[in-house]
C-alpha cells in the first residue's frame, strides 16, 4: 500500500501546470496562422518512416450543466445544432486529409467532450464511418488501433454503446465523481449508482477491452467517510483504470462554478484526508499508482507502459502511444506535431467561418525552439518515466546538464531532503511519494517559470 505523507503534500501544494504539453497552452499565440500549420503538415508528410497518426475529435455538447465542469462544453438540446456541427467536422476532415500522406496509419482515436454520446446512435455511425473512410487505420495484424470514447451514462442507451463498438471503439471512459446523493445534487449531476453499474455491465457484455472511471475530490459536502463509501463501490465495480481528479474551484475562469457555494466545499485539511484515504484504498486493492491522479490494474496497458518506460503524455493525459502526430478536430481542439502546437477556434461561428473559407480553423499556435525541445524532453521523461539520466540528455543535446539546469537542480535539493527524489550517479529518480508531486518536480525545469515569464493562473498541484 502506498502511504501518503500529508505534511509533504501541504508543504508543496501550490499552483502549477499539468504539463500535458511544454510549453503549456497559455504560451500559444495568435500570430501562428492557418498557413503556418499547413506548411508544417506538408513538411511532415514527406518521406519514409513517418510516425503513426493519433486523431482526436472534440464533441462539445452536453444535455445538462455539471457545475464542477472545467471542460470546453456547450449545453444544447437542439438536434439541428448538433447535426450542423458534425457536418463541419466532416468538412475539417476533408481539408486536413488532403495534405496527409495516404499510407500513414492511425494507431489511436479518441472522442472527447463535452459528451460524445450526446450524439444519437445514428449520428455516431455517421461520423465514425466518415472518419474510417477518410483515414487508414491499423488492422489487427498490425496491432490494431486504440479507439476510446468518453460517455455519459445519464443519457445513454445500449444502442449508443453498440454503435461505438460496431465502429471499432474498444475503450470507454466515463465520469462518476461521487455516488453520494447530496454531493450529486450540489453539483447538478444526478447519476444513481445503478445507472453506472448498468452501463459498466453493457460495456463488458459488448466486449470493450477497457473501461476507465473518473472520480473527483473536493466537491461540496464530501467527507472522508462519504467518499470512502464511493471508493469502496468503485473498487467493487473493478474498472481497468481510475482517475481521481482534484476539483479546482475557479469561478472567475468558469462562471458556472459560482453555482457551487464556497462554504459547502470541504476544508483544505479534509480534502487532503480524502485524497490520502483514496490513494491508500486503491493501492491496497491492487491498483498501480501511475502518477498524479491515475491508477490502473497491473495488467493494464498503462501500468505495463509505466514499467517498460513507454508511458506518454499529451492533451488527453497519460497515454501508451508515444511519438504519434496528433491531429485534433472540432472547436478548441489542440493538435501536436513534433515542432508545433495549434488550437482551433473556440466558438462555432469562428470555426464555421474558417472552414467555409477553406482554411483550417486555427486560432493560435506555437512553434518550439531548440530550448523548448530540450526542456519538453526532460519534463516529459520525468512526468512519464519518473526518472531521468542526465548523461543521456547531455549526449543528445550537447549540453552540460548541471550548468544548463542549475536553477532547477538547486531547487531539487529540498525535494531530495524530503525524499521525493533521489539524485546520484547523474540520475534523477522520483520516489513513490514524488509521483504524487511530480508537477512540482517538473516545474523546476520550466524556463518560463524560472524567468517569471509565465503569468497564467494554474490550479493547485494537489
Amino acid at each position: 500500500m502506498f502511504e501518503i505523507d500529508l505534511d509533504l503534500v501541504k508543504k508543496y501544494d501550490k499552483p502549477g501546470p499539468r504539463y500535458t504539453s511544454y510549453p503549456t497552452a497559455p504560451h500559444f499565440n495568435e500570430s501562428f496562422t492557418h498557413q503556418d500549420y499547413l506548411d508544417e503538415i506538408i513538411k511532415t508528410n514527406y518521406g519514409e518512416g513517418l510516425p503513426d497518426l493519433s486523431l482526436y475529435y472534440h464533441l462539445p455538447y452536453c444535455d445538462t450543466l455539471c457545475y464542477f465542469c472545467g471542460c470546453n462544453m456547450l449545453i444544447t438540446r437542439n438536434r439541428d445544432r448538433v447535426k450542423e456541427y458534425i457536418n463541419y467536422v466532416k468538412k475539417e476532415i476533408d481539408l486536413l486529409r488532403a495534405y496527409i500522406l495516404t499510407g500513414r496509419k492511425v494507431s489511436q482515436l479518441h472522442w472527447g467532450g463535452g459528451t460524445p454520446t450526446h450524439l444519437r446512435p445514428d449520428e455516431i455511425n455517421d461520423l465514425a464511418s466518415y472518419i474510417k473512410s477518410s483515414f487508414n487505420f491499423k488492422d489487427s495484424a498490425e496491432g490494431g488501433s486504440e479507439n476510446g470514447c468518453e460517455i455519459d451514462p445519464r443519457e445513454l442507451t445500449r444502442e449508443h454503446l453498440e454503435a461505438l463498438r460496431n465502429n471499432g471503439f474498444n475503450r470507454i471512459s466515463m465520469g462518476v465523481q461521487d455516488f453520494n446523493e447530496k454531493v450529486q445534487k450540489a453539483v447538478n449531476r444526478i447519476q444513481p449508482e445503478d445507472i453506472t453499474r448498468q452501463t459498466v455491465a453493457w460495456v463488458r457484455e459488448l466486449g470493450f477491452s477497457s473501461i476507465n472511471l473518473d472520480l473527483m475530490y473536493g466537491l461540496p459536502f464530501q467527507t472522508i467517510n462519504s467518499f470512502s463509501e464511493t471508493v469502496d463501490k468503485i473498487i467493487d465495480i473493478s474498472p481497468d483504470r481510475i482517475a481521481v481528479f482534484n476539483y479546482a474551484h475557479l469561478p472567475w475562469m468558469k462562471k458556472h462554478m459560482a453555482l457551487i457555494h464556497t462554504e459547502d466545499l470541504p476544508k483544505p485539511g479534509v480534502k487532503l484526508d480524502i485524497l490520502k484515504m483514496t490513494i491508500e484504498k486503491l493501492t491496497s486493492a491492487g491498483y498501480v499508482f501511475i502518477g498524479m491522479d491515475h491508477f490502473a490494474k497491473p495488467g493494464d496497458e498503462l501500468a505495463v507502459a509505466l514499467n517498460e518506460k513507454k508511458l506518454y503524455r499529451n492533451f488527453q493525459g497519460y497515454s501508451t502511444h508515444a511519438g504519434t502526430d496528433l491531429y485534433s478536430m472540432g472547436i478548441t481542439a489542440i493538435s501536436q506535431l513534433n515542432n508545433i502546437y495549434t488550437q482551433n477556434f473556440k466558438t462555432e461561428k469562428e470555426y464555421y467561418n474558417s472552414i467555409d473559407n477553406n482554411t483550417l480553423p486555427i486560432a493560435k499556435g506555437y512553434r518550439l525552439s531548440d530550448d523548448d525541445h530540450l526542456r519538453r524532453d526532460v519534463i516529459m521523461k520525468l512526468m512519464c518515466d519518473f526518472e531521468l539520466n542526465m548523461n543521456s540528455v547531455e549526449e543528445k543535446y550537447k549540453i552540460d546538464f548541471k550548468n544548463y539546469f542549475s536553477w532547477g537542480l538547486n531547487n531539487l535539493k529540498q525535494f531530495e531532503e524530503d525524499n521525493l527524489v533521489s539524485i546520484k550517479d547523474n540520475k534523477i529518480t522520483v520516489t513513490e511519494m514524488g509521483k504524487l508531486l511530480i508537477r512540482n518536480i517538473a516545474i523546476n525545469f520550466d524556463k518560463y517559470i524560472e524567468n517569471k515569464e509565465d503569468t497564467a493562473k494554474y490550479s493547485k498541484t494537489i
